[in-house]
């Protein structure tokens, strides 16, 4: 069932409701029709045992211009979002994830990978420009779709969140479950203008508190470490194809001292890991768009110091080899 209603309201703003339930297909199906509602962005892989168990999933979907809400219920699934289909699509959007009920286990990152478990209710940010794989049992969940230009004024450098998780252990946190419980019961009758200011609001709010958790917003010192940290991501990827790129040379760039420095990219597993991570995404992007250059000279200008060093990193990172992810890329 979808209502449009494209004009409604004094600013023009489009605006659409949508559900989807898995309830009219044969049990074989279920998965399957959830698979294909979601599969333009999400992969899930389908078991023999889940089809023919069957598989309840529902999804009730409020859009307002840029921004989308949706309250969702699953059976146990498996959701991933891989390197490899990044590559070939364009959602690029910040979801935020408030859970209702159940349990949600996230694993994030490339090399140590970085997983989030949620058991209680929590808010785990995910960066849909950036891989990720979802475990859920039986669960409710609430998602917030927003574009990530919108994060930036409160959320310097919004990516680096992609995979944490907060509580409502501050009270900025605890006002957000409550907010948008309401407007899932309110969606429908309010008018779409009033509801795409509450969903904005709401996004500030979550930004925000996320900010407030990693200390890249709230307060000038906040703020210029904020700064700090952008430039020096900026500084690595701009020299990513240089063989004397190391922790030692940022340190030097940075003019920081050394424990401040590695303070900065303690969220990220370390300097070393960033950088060696941040030369493996690139890797993938060289392999997607360079299908006639060899691997090697790929790992070679990347800093590698053998095929089978980044054969082995690449494997640990992506889950494949360089060669099919080529593959599956082309």
């Amino acid at each position: 069932m979808k209502i449009e209603h494209p004009t409604d309201g004094p600013t023009r703003l489009p605006w659409a409701h949508d559900y989807f339930s898995t309830a009219s297909e044969s049990p074989q199906q279920q998965l399957l029709a959830w698979r294909n509602r979601i599969g333009h962005i999400l992969d899930v892989p389908v078991a023999k045992r889940q089809r023919e168990s069957g598989f309840r999933g529902s999804i009730d979907s409020y859009r307002s211009a840029d921004l989308a809400f949706m309250d969702c219920r699953t059976d146990a699934v498996l959701q991933t979002r891989t390197a490899a289909r990044i590559s070939t699509d364009s959602a690029r959007q910040f979801v935020f994830h408030v859970l209702v009920d159940g349990q949600i286990e996230t694993t994030t990152g490339m090399y140590p990978k970085r997983v989030a478990t949620q058991i209680r209710p929590g808010i785990l940010a995910l960066d849909m420009g950036q891989p990720m794989r979802m475990e859920r049992t039986d669960c409710r969940l609430l998602a917030f779709f927003l574009p990530r230009e919108w994060l930036a004024p409160v959320l310097p450098e919004p990516e680096s969140v992609h995979g944490h998780v907060i509580e409502y252990d501050s009270p900025l946190a605890r006002l957000i479950p409550g907010y948008l419980a309401a407007l899932s019961q309110t969606a429908q009758s309010t008018n779409p203008a009033d509801f795409h200011d509450a969903l904005k609001t709401c996004a500030m709010l979550i930004a925000a508190a996320f900010g407030k958790r990693t200390g890249r917003a709230g307060g000038a010192r906040a703020a210029a470490r904020a700064a700090v940290f952008g430039t020096l991501r900026r500084y690595i990827e701009a020299n990513l194809h240089e063989p004397d790129l190391s922790p030692e040379s940022v340190l030097l760039a940075s003019q920081l001292s050394r424990p401040t420095l590695y303070r900065l990219f303690e969220s990220e597993g370390g300097l070393a890991t960033y950088i060696r991570n941040r030369r493996l995404s690139q890797a993938a992007d060289e392999l997607r768009r360079y299908p006639n250059k060899a691997v090697i000279e790929i790992a070679y200008g990347l800093g590698f110091n053998s095929a089978s060093d980044f054969n082995r990193a690449f494997r640990r990172a992506f889950d494949m080899s360089p060669l099919d992810f080529r593959m599956f890329t082309l």
